[in-house]
Order: C-alpha cells, then structure tokens, then sequence
C-alpha cells in the first residue's frame, strides 16, 4: 500500500486486497484537510463496528496497517450485507474499535462456553437414558 505523489490536493493508494485484487483509493487532501482545520473538533466520531450500510455491529477488521505516524489503514467488512472499506483512521477510533472487538470476543467465549454446557448435559442425559434402558452393551466399547 504504498502513496503515489499528490496532484491538485489529492494523492492515490494501490491497495491490494486479501483476494489478491488490487485497488486506488484517492484521497483529496483539501476536502479533509481543510473542512477540519476550518471547523475545530469537526472530526466526527465513528463507531467502526457498525456498519454504514445496515446498521448492524458486525464489522470487523480484515487487515490492519499501520500508517505513521498515528494511523492506522484498515479494510473493514460487514458479514451481513457484505459490504467492505480500506481507509485511514487515527489512533483513539481504532483504540475504541478495538475495544468493541475486545468485548465482542468476550461476548462469543461465553456464548460457546454456554452451547458446550448445553450440548454436554444433554448428552449426559441421554446417556444415562441408555443406560437405564439396558441399551449400552460391552461391545459398544470394543475397538
């Protein structure tokens, strides 16, 4: 991913995706630049785990890349409606998207743990059953 020199304001990133497809992405300096110096704070904040296209907060990172000094450049990708996005960030919305993550990993932990303990006391109960029933003979165990 490498910046190719700027004209008129803009310069342009080749971004090859995990697909091997490569892609430009143009970036216009004096739209970003320029409306954020004038507006202090102008910076809106953005939630990068919710998508922009169905709202849900399902996007997460496929690549991350750092950018010096304080960026970081990251193809995002929503499982829902499939859409994606390479762009930039700065530190404190990756910072924030990363604790997202952080939580959402959690979230799934504990969710698995609690199919395990389902899946695991509902096989013990047919077991049992089985047994009960005198349906578990010795050669069920032979090799």
């Amino acid at each position: 991913m490498s910046p190719q020199p700027s004209h008129n304001g803009q310069h342009v990133r080749r971004v090859v995706l995990p697909s091997g497809r490569a892609i430009e992405v143009v970036y216009f300096e004096t739209l970003g630049g320029e409306a954020a110096a004038a507006t202090p704070g102008a910076e809106r904040l953005r939630d990068l785990h919710i998508c922009p296209e169905c709202d849900r907060d399902l996007v997460y990172p496929v690549e991350w890349e750092e950018t010096p000094p304080t960026h970081w450049e990251v193809l995002l990708r929503c499982p829902n409606c499939e859409w994606s996005e390479v762009d930039t960030f700065d530190q404190p919305t990756v910072d924030r998207f990363d604790e997202k993550l952080d939580i959402g990993t959690e979230i799934l932990i504990r969710d698995l743990k609690r199919l395990q303990q389902a899946n695991m006391e509902d096989e013990i109960s047919r077991f049992v059953a089985a047994l009960d029933a005198d349906a578990i003979l010795p050669e069920d165990f032979t090799v």
